[in-house]
């Protein structure tokens, strides 16, 4: 214990003083609003955005969204939903007199389809599905609404509910479907609803002819994320119902957009990769008919669809580049690629782009939070619309983060990581380091806003006397396909070197004190997590979140089946002997580090089996752990109660094993005993 003092005394951090003096706590970081969906009105003068605000009161613990209209000129910005049910997915008409959104203000809580007058008035509820509305879109004559939504239960099944007969057949899925709405009412006064599509199968996309009578969509098998690769384009009549299959490129399709003239769909092919570690091209379909046209590939090769140029000449997508991001126009006469965006630094995400070129969308740097900027293809000058956190930044000091570059071990790349110093930073100090790495593993971590509340509360590490490193390893995205997929049967060999290579660089520029380590991740970050503690000593204690641990009965118990065999070329029953090399369960033996393992109970992508797994382990291996798991929490935690909650244990694990101790409740979630050394 007074060598661990003694330690936090070199490392020059102010523990116990910091986090009360600078205002960044996981508590008052949940007060961080989130900014989605921005949308841009057609004639360009308006824009609408959801702001989701974090309730945390009694009887609450969720996220209250609402929709916001600012004036693109920035003279007007007012709130237009209000009460205690979330509106989201705001849509203007094409011809501009109203605003829809989702929302389950409803009785029965379903999500269902709300119209309001952009001249004011109450919003109006248009439909009265079974289940919840989960996609949209208006016909460009503003006469009709076609919507996604999942099949409801026959009324055996509900039955069947009801008297406590409520097994599930696994696998058996509820398909959604596609239906179209028309805005004038029928004689009973309702609005006319007509289904478009039946059988087995599901909706994921859709987008409407500019003639207002064809619906283009992406279905794929069932909604099981596994099978993405099924996914294909078909067209269907919004009169007759008539479905027509596209000849499109082999491969997984999705994504469909129609040109503004009709002539051609835009789509998103992975053009017969079928992998996980993908790698995407943007195609062309003629909806009279003729062969696809691929346009050129972008850096990353994994677009996401925008729009079309109003002239037809461009299609408009954005992606990941390194740790920023770029939206980037794709000539439809197939030559060279244009960056459209001007910034090097920062993040743009979610554009929203119409008929005239109008763009909006959202920005934040890591010192800067997100607002929602207007611009427009033929002048991508970024313009801020918004400064929704006007009243969160007062008081705080952020403190800044780099991004620093290192070679692999293996010389083959240039490695990428985001470090963010600890406050009150003065050179020549050495201090704690937390080494994050992201999920994925094709994740990639970004310049957002380091203040942002979240299970990993950056800012608040930093006011604890942290350096926070973040790197980009082998594997992630932003990088192209070639370094995407250079950890394919490699899992936790020359991905982990790249991690250890970047802390070796903080600790050789004299930064991180080689002996105040400590290190967390989430989903593949867990997997990593796992992996480092049976690889090395070095540190004093990490979190593994959501960890996958053993991949062969991670094979056969997740929801994406298909996953690993694709990073591993095979089955585990074909080749068990690679999945127990990379299984870090199978080298448990070796750990010794204190290791908090943080999970969701309702976790169907990485099954808190993963957890349990490694935390009894390292239990009967004597070895310091302790389990947390989370009710109805899903693979991402969604109550920020528990997010706050998460945020606060990372920091008391790893202050209380650097030689400083908090204490945390356990309060509603379920806490497995420590084992003991």
């Amino acid at each position: 214990m007074k060598k661990q003092l003694l330690t936090c005394l070199l490392c020059g951090s102010l523990f116990g003083s910091s986090l009360a003096q600078s205002g960044w706590t996981p508590a008052s970081m949940m007060a961080y609003k989130r900014i989605s969906s921005p949308v841009v009105s057609p004639d360009g003068k308006f824009v609408a955005y959801v702001v989701s605000t974090a309730r945390m009161d009694a009887e609450n613990s969720d996220f209250l969204s609402q929709i916001y209209v600012a004036s693109s000129d920035g003279k007007t910005n007012h709130q237009y939903t209000f009460g205690d049910k979330s509106c989201t997915d705001p849509q203007f008409s094409p011809d501009g007199q109203f605003l829809a959104f989702v929302s389950g203000r409803g009785k029965d809580a379903k999500k269902q389809l709300f119209i309001l007058r952009m001249t004011g008035g109450e919003a109006e509820p248009v439909t009265v599905a079974k289940s919840s509305i989960t996609t949209y879109a208006w016909s460009p004559d503003s006469k009709r609404i076609a919507y996604i939504v999942t099949d409801a239960r026959s009324t055996q099944e509900e039955k069947d509910r009801k008297e406590k007969k409520d097994w599930d057949v696994v696998d058996q899925f509820q398909n959604a479907h596609l239906y179209a709405l028309t805005l004038t009412k029928n004689a009973l006064g309702v609005y006319p609803v007509k289904q478009l599509t039946k059988g087995a199968f599901h909706i994921a996309g859709l987008d409407w002819s500019p003639t207002s009578k064809t619906i283009v969509f992406a279905q794929q098998n069932s909604p099981s994320v596994n099978d993405w690769g099924t996914s294909k384009i078909a067209t269907v009549s919004a009169d007759s119902g008539a479905v027509q299959s596209l000849a499109i490129d082999k491969g997984a399709a999705s994504q469909p957009i129609y040109s503004h003239d009709g002539r051609f769909i835009a789509y998103v092919a992975d053009v017969g990769q079928n992998s996980w570690m993908y790698k995407k091209n943007v195609c062309l379909i003629p909806v009279a008919g003729g062969p696809v046209k691929r346009l050129v590939g972008t850096p990353d090769e994994q677009p996401i669809l925008t729009g079309w140029s109003p002239d037809d000449k461009l299609v408009v997508v954005s992606e990941a580049l390194h740790t920023g991001s770029a939206i980037y126009g794709l000539p439809v006469d197939g030559s060279a690629l244009k960056k459209l965006t001007t910034l090097t630094q920062g993040i743009y995400s979610s554009p929203s782009l119409n008929n005239r070129g109008d763009l909006t969308f959202l920005y934040q740097t890591t010192e800067m939070p997100v607002d929602v900027y207007v611009a427009s293809l033929t002048n991508m000058t970024a313009r801020k619309l918004t400064d929704v956190h006007a009243d969160y930044v007062v008081g705080k000091t952020i403190t800044k983060t780099d991004v620093i570059t290192w070679k692999s071990k293996d010389g083959k790349y240039d490695i990428d990581g985001l470090l963010t110093y600890p406050a009150n930073y003065k050179a020549g100090r050495k201090y704690p380091l937390i080494l994050n790495v992201h999920g994925g593993p094709a994740g990639v971590f970004a310049q957002t806003y380091t203040g942002a509340g979240s299970p990993y509360p950056i800012q608040a590490f930093a006011q604890e006397g942290y350096f926070v490193l973040r790197p980009n390893p082998r594997g992630s995205s932003g990088y192209g396909t070639e370094f995407r997929r250079a950890n394919y049967r490699d899992w936790g060999n020359n991905d982990y070197e790249d991690l250890m290579a970047g802390v070796d660089k903080t600790v050789q520029m004299g930064m991180a004190h080689p002996d105040s380590l400590v290190e967390t991740g989430w989903s593949y970050g867990g997997y990593m997590t796992s992996a480092i503690i049976t690889k090395t000593n070095r540190f004093k204690a990490v979190m593994a979140g959501a960890p996958v641990t053993n991949l062969m009965s991670f094979n056969g118990t997740a929801d994406i089946a298909g996953f690993l065999p694709s990073y591993f070329g095979g089955e585990f029953w074909d080749d068990p002997q690679v999945y127990a090399e990379h299984s870090p369960i199978f080298a448990i033996k070796n750990a010794k580090t204190p290791t908090l393992i943080i999970h969701g109970q309702s976790d169907d992508r990485v099954p808190p089996e993963q957890g349990y797994q490694l935390h009894r382990a390292l239990q009967r291996l004597g070895v310091k752990t302790k389990m947390i798991t989370y009710p109805r929490q899903p693979h991402g935690f969604v109550e920020p109660k528990f997010i706050q909650d998460v945020g606060e244990r990372v920091i008391d694990w790893f202050d209380s094993n650097l030689g400083r101790h908090t204490s945390i409740p356990n309060s509603a979630v379920s806490v497995l005993p420590e084992g003991k050394r």
